[in-house]
């Protein structure tokens, strides 16, 4: 009933919209009305319900309830490719002619279904549970978003790689001709006058494994490191690729696109987690948190698991249980209005997402607002006295002048307990972490008596405190934009739940402070308490192992296999102070700082470093570069604009390779592109990102047939056969017939994909309790019968049906009735929690030849060498600050979907209304933005979502290539697509860093992952 005014005049506008519809609209009602009856073009539709739409896959007999088939149509589970979260899917297709029809969820899995269902049912029965049998509601619905479904139009796309290409002019001329792969295979392995331009090394020659790649700096490893290998995602291909590049070939720059993506925030996560190696990362578990606060990440926008959180986070706020706030400077699907007051936007300065972090943090300390119960947990002794889910290192004493954790040996401890941490009890006495059951000190500054004399120490949690004391709270609203009342707020609203708040990132912390960003943010988490709790912080439920030393095959090992030395070309993870320039620098009498370019002592190798090292040749240069995917000069912000030109040069990279289903921005300018399998017809083994409470391992298993070039012996041309073919020919190790040795030593071939994939598929099948065996109706449901030939071919007769199981599910899914123990995670991360992370604080920044600080802090954009961004672009000149966003249905690859085109078809750029009217600009308006890296013509947007200061592009637009530019391929022209070059790319205006020098992009200054977000910027009209 509408008993206010307000009800009521809401009440006579629908009515009065009602009215003008039928009065100006009738005409059209009457047409709209006779199309659904006898179809808008006289013809009568198919089907009442479904119009001309394709008939549905199966249905319900109304009388018996059985499961009626459509014998036309093929029902496959598999994975999506539509963006980098991988999930379930449950394909479509027709019989006759493979064609896909449609794309849905898997019910099995655990990204596209809520719960998903238990994984023994039978396939016939998952089917059913889809259906209005039994009134279920929603239960147990399992969808695809709108880019996984509009994706599979990339599997006949006009612009698809289906030969074996070899460029027939100059490097990104456009001109290709057609070579059969054998040829192909010959031409890269052996070398030669390939391109009439002079003689070209091929891999062979490039493959030294003994001869230093510089005499100079043994270090660096040998000849064979100057052959890049490169990838674009974790499809479940990546560990074929990074085997043959370090275990085959031997060379020792294998990566990934990790750096230019959302690195800064795993490296972040990294060291909250005390994990260098992996990079874990955790995220809210979304169905059970009261309140969560998203920065750098906008749930149902972006960040991963993209869909499962945009849904999981709906559904919470829909429901009630779940209040959470958006910090970001844009306004995206991430708030609702509709969730009325269970979700607000914060509006925050690009860039200072680390001010903000710190005031909550200072505020959190100074009200003693912290989980001290979780943060006196000294070690494993106190968390089993307290029944907590685990411990961090925040009451460990920290040697204050070598920035060392204080250990048993400094103390003087027997050597049993040499290497445990010193924390104080509550008498002030030191104990080792591991023994001490009773509550540990928080705060210390002062000396304790070690073996050797007085040292000055202070514990974890004192030095973070101190760090955040640097700046009051007013001092880090004002640097942030965000009032000091909202922070107080915020901070005593996130420590109000108990275990079951959580704070979120991603890759909105891309800026050049996005370390310390990220770290700041992820240790709210920390001091709350939250990790492993239900409602709190998970970091994964893990994978059932493919590619490691399985149940049934050894994957990870192989004869003769090589193990990659020397130093990364990013400069990564190898000590600067053993290297033979410090010890010359030293022995000279000189500094041995600053380093040419950054030594990154904690970062993997990063691809943002790879090719500007290279033409920079510091450490060394390449000869060679193999990309799978990969599309850095699109990807990367301000890499076309430093080296695009030079990558045309055959004599400053003598040989690129790219491995891809279409011609992109980087490949364009390859000397040989290998076409690819696309979307469901490749082979793999992926796992969820993190997020997902229960273990899953994802297949991905051709569906369709592969529809490019074949070899010689009729093997579909892919990523692996051409890695084999390369093996083969070089008679590298870990390819032929004797390779994959069983849990019996028994060794067995890999000569084509299906030895690789089906073996891992055993592996997972076996792992724990080993799966049951597929029925003839899981099978015949499921698609699986197109590959039992190649089971059976390929595995023992006790792995076949098992393995066949696994496939007709989609993977391997753990229950969701498994997820939890009572309040706590069942999949809980079993390391200590780094407040102070001590290799972090003992590393030395070898441009300034200073310290980092061990705790998260705040700092300001800067350049690699500590310059503030804002002293070299003053706000005078560069006014605004750009910075991008994610689609909720667009990405760099899904611009080539039609569907998806004539939704969004371009990304004008957003502004906020103050800065639109001093710009005298107004929406629609054809305008240039400008940053020192260039300029970009725009359509602007005038709207009240964006911070003030700020303009922002939505990501994935603005291509010259993938279509936007036809291509000659033995004579025939591609079309030209202009529509694939709409809008902007925000890539082609970042920024290099003026005081590196070279072609070095900006980065961030601690683990040198792009910066792309909090770009100096200016906005004129056209």
């Amino acid at each position: 009933m509408m008993t206010t005014r307000r009800n009521i005049l809401k009440g006579a506008v629908a009515l009065g919209g009602a009215a003008a519809f039928v009065g100006g609209y009738s005409e059209t009602g009457k047409r709209l009305a006779k199309g659904l009856a006898t179809g808008s073009s006289g013809t009568a539709p198919l089907d009442h319900i479904t119009i001309n739409a394709h008939a549905p896959e199966y249905r319900v007999d109304a009388k018996t309830g059985d499961l009626v088939m459509n014998p036309d149509q093929q029902i496959s589970f598999t994975m999506c490719q539509g963006c980098n979260t991988m999930c379930g899917l449950r394909i479509r297709s027709d019989k006759e002619t493979g064609q896909v029809i449609r794309v849905a969820g898997n019910p099995y899995h655990p990204l596209s279904a809520d719960a998903q269902i238990p994984y023994s049912t039978p396939v016939r029965e998952a089917l059913l549970s889809l259906t209005r049998k039994g009134e279920s509601g929603l239960d147990h619905r399992s969808t695809a978003c709108g880019r996984g479904n509009a994706m599979l139009s990339q599997m006949n796309s006009p612009h698809r790689v289906l030969k074996c290409l070899k460029r027939d002019g100059p490097r990104g001329s456009g001109k290709w001709k057609s070579i059969p792969f054998e040829q192909l295979v010959e031409e890269v392995v052996e070398g030669g006058d390939l391109f009439g331009e002079g003689p070209v090394e091929g891999l062979r020659a490039i493959r030294d494994l003994k001869t230093p790649v510089d005499p100079e700096n043994p270090e660096y490893g040998p000849k064979a490191n100057q052959l890049a290998v490169i990838h674009a995602t974790s499809d479940g291909r990546n560990q074929f690729i990074k085997r043959f590049a370090f275990n085959c070939f031997g060379t020792r720059n294998y990566g990934h696109h990790g750096s230019y993506c959302g690195f800064a925030m795993r490296a972040g996560s990294g060291a909250v987690m005390g994990d260098f190696k992996k990079f874990a990362h955790g995220k809210p578990d979304f169905e059970n948190t009261e309140f969560a606060i998203f920065i750098g990440s906008a749930p149902g926008n972006a960040g991963k698991p993209y869909k499962r959180s945009g849904r999981m986070v709906a559904e919470a706020r829909t429901s009630g249980k779940l209040n959470y706030v958006v910090v970001d400077p844009v306004l995206t699907n991430a708030t609702s209005y509709a969730a009325k007051d269970r979700d607000h936007w914060v509006p925050i300065k690009p860039g200072t997402d680390a001010a903000f972090a710190m005031g909550m943090i200072r505020w959190i300390i100074d009200n003693e607002r912290y989980d001290a119960k979780f943060l006196s947990n000294a070690g494993p002794a106190g968390v089993k006295a307290t029944g907590e889910a685990g411990w961090s290192n925040a009451t460990h004493l920290v040697n204050v002048k070598s920035g060392k954790l204080l250990t048993g040996m400094d103390m003087g401890w027997a050597e049993e307990q040499a290497k445990d941490f010193v924390a104080l009890d509550a008498s002030g006495t030191a104990v080792s972490h591991k023994q001490l059951a009773t509550a540990a000190t928080l705060f210390f500054d002062g000396s304790v008596e070690t073996a050797n004399g007085p040292v000055a120490v202070k514990t974890s949690l004192q030095i973070l405190a101190d760090e955040a004391r640097r700046f009051s709270l007013a001092e880090y609203a004002e640097l942030c934009g965000i009032k000091p009342e909202m922070i107080e707020a915020l901070a005593q609203e996130f420590t109000s739940h108990g275990k079951r708040a959580a704070i979120n990132n991603h890759g909105g912390m891309m800026s050049s402070n996005g370390f310390y960003t990220a770290w700041s943010v992820l240790m709210l988490n920390v001091l709350i308490g939250n990790w492993n709790w239900k409602g709190g912080v998970s970091v994964s439920g893990g994978a059932f192992p493919a590619f490691g030393k399985g149940p049934r095959y050894n994957m990870k090992k192989f004869p003769d296999m090589v193990k990659p030395k020397g130093v990364f070309l990013s400069r990564s993870k190898f000590p600067y102070k053993k290297t033979s320039e410090f010890k010359r620098r030293t022995a000279a009498g000189e500094s041995p700082y600053p380093t040419k370019a950054p030594w990154y002592p904690f970062s993997p190798p990063i691809f943002t470093e790879y090719l500007t090292s290279h033409f920079d040749g510091y450490p060394y240069k390449l000869k060679a570069m193999i990309s799978f995917m990969t599309n850095p000069l699109y990807g990367q912000a301000g890499l076309n604009a430093a080296i695009g030109e030079k990558m045309k040069d055959p004599k400053e990279l003598g040989l690129y390779v790219a491995i891809d289903g279409f011609i992109n921005e980087t490949s364009a300018l390859a000397d040989y592109i290998v076409p690819d399998s696309v979307m469901y017809e490749a082979w793999g083994w992926a796992m969820p990102w993190n997020g997902t409470v229960t273990k899953c391992s994802t297949a991905r298993w051709p569906i369709s047939d592969p529809k490019q070039a074949k070899t010689a012996d009729g093997q579909p041309v892919t990523l692996e056969m051409f890695l084999i073919a390369i093996g083969k020919r070089m008679e590298l190790p870990g390819f032929g017939d004797k390779v994959i040795p069983d849990s019996d030593g028994t060794l067995h071939p890999l000569n084509r994909p299906e030895d690789w994939y089906l073996r891992a598929g055993a592996n997972v099948a076996f792992a724990g309790k080993p799966v049951a065996e597929a029925s003839d109706d899981d099978i015949e449901l499921a698609g699986v019968g197109r590959i039992m030939p190649d089971i059976e071919q390929t595995l023992k007769p006790d792995e076949q049906r098992r393995v066949a199981y696994v496939y007709a599910r989609g993977g391997r899914m753990e229950d969701y009735a498994k997820a939890y123990d009572g309040e706590k995670l069942t999949h809980a991360y079993p390391k200590p929690l780094m407040v102070y992370n001590q290799k972090v604080g003992t590393s030395v920044n070898t441009i300034s030849g200073k310290r980092f600080v061990g705790v998260p802090t705040w700092y300001p954009q800067q350049l690699a060498d500590g310059t503030p961004l804002r002293e070299v672009y003053p706000e005078n000149e560069w006014p605004l600050q750009l910075t991008s966003f994610k689609s909720n249905l667009q990405s760099s690859y899904s611009i080539a979907s039609p569907v998806l085109r004539s939704i969004q078809p371009d990304n004008p750029v957003s502004i906020n209304p103050q800065d639109a009217e001093k710009a005298g600009v107004k929406s629609g308006d054809k305008v240039r933005i400008v940053t020192p890296g260039g300029s970009q013509l725009a359509t602007a947007l005038v709207r009240n979502g964006i911070a003030p200061g700020v303009v922002a592009i939505p990501h994935g637009y603005g291509h010259w290539e993938l279509g936007a530019r036809g291509h000659n391929i033995d004579g025939a022209q591609q079309p030209d697509m202009p529509e694939l070059a709409a809008g902007v790319a925000l890539n082609l205006i970042g920024l290099q860093d003026p005081h590196r020098g070279g072609h070095a992009t900006l980065g961030d200054w601690v683990v040198g992952s792009a910066a792309r977000q909090a770009l100096p910027a200016r906005i004129e009209r056209a």
